[in-house]
Parts: structure tokens; sequence; C-alpha cells
């Protein structure tokens, strides 16, 4: 009889237990939140500039894995005396970077100026009255840049000396050497 106690007894003890545990689960079940899945960050474009022979020299916002060819195409492309020979189109370009799109050599140029170009040091443009087309004709000097320095003119008056090209954006010392021996002001 006492082992049939002590049957009861465990069988109430485990039963309580068991249904206090249900109990328990039941009113504190433990609170749910949503899982919000957000999408993985966009990484920042990275800014280089691009000098040189380009059409459109300036500085540019591109995807992160570009290569020096990307430059070169969100510049507007080469000039025809760029010499693309002494780059690596395909190289890795970072956050910060210049590329310089470098000029053919001298002697190069000079060629290049007397067989295609009737531009020549006995005949220089006057930047005064050149047309668009005509200034275009000049060495590093593209649609835009030659846009840009009759704006320049209209808007600021004649230029005096050929120094004043430097006041035009996108002309800097370089590029004014570059030309300075092929144009005139008057």
């Amino acid at each position: 009889m006492i082992r049939q106690h002590w049957y009861s007894f465990l069988i109430g003890l485990f039963s309580g237990l068991f249904a206090a545990g249900l109990v328990l689960l039941f009113l504190t079940r433990p609170q749910r939140y949503p899982i919000r899945l957000l999408p993985p960050p966009t990484p920042a474009p990275i800014q280089v500039h691009v000098a040189g022979a380009v059409h459109n020299p300036d500085v540019y916002l591109l995807p992160i894995d570009s290569i020096l060819e990307t430059a070169l195409e969100a510049a507007g492309g080469h000039l025809p005396d760029a010499d693309l020979n002494r780059i690596n189109l395909a190289a890795p370009i970072e956050n910060g970077q210049q590329i310089y799109i470098p000029y053919l050599a001298l002697e190069d140029t000079s060629q290049s100026l007397s067989t295609s170009n009737p531009t020549s040091f006995e005949n220089p443009i006057d930047v005064n009255l050149a047309t668009e087309a005509e200034l275009e004709k000049l060495p590093g000097i593209g649609p835009s840049l030659a846009q840009k320095i009759i704006e320049y003119r209209l808007e600021h008056g004649l230029y005096l000396e050929v120094d004043d090209l430097l006041n035009v954006s996108g002309i800097g010392p370089a590029k004014l050497d570059q030309i300075r021996d092929l144009i005139r002001c008057h």
C-alpha cells in the first residue's frame, strides 16, 4: 500500500510539473520580432581626375572596380594625338587618382601636324576669329574645349594675348604650351 501511495504521489508530482510547464510555456511565449532583411550597402563610386590627351578633362565619378579604359571613355575618349601605347588601359584605378593620358612625342606630333593638319607655324590660327571647326584642328582641342574657347571670347571679349587662354576651363599650362606656336591673337 505504501508503494501504491508512492506511485500515486510520483504520478501526481510529474503530472503537476508537466501541467505547470505547459502553463508556463503558453503564458510566457517569447516575443516575436519580424526579421528585416537589408540589402547590402552599395559601395560609393570613386572619383578620378582624367587629364592630358582627352576630349573633356575633368573629375569623374566611376564604379568601384573600374579600369583606366572606363575613365578614358568618361572623359569623352582620347584625342587623335594621344599615345595610348604608353599606358595600360586595363589597369585598375583607385579613388582620388589622377589619370594622365600622354600625348605623342613631340617629333611624332610635328610630323602629323605637317601632313594632316593645315595649321602650321607659318599659318597660326587667330583665336579671336577662329570657328569651332578651326580650333578643333589644334592638338588637344576637341569640340567641347573649342566651344569653351569661343564662349569665353563672347562673354569676356577678345583675347589680348595667347596666355589669356589659361582663363578657359580645361586649358592649363601644358595644353597651352602644346598649341602656343599654332595660335595667335589679332
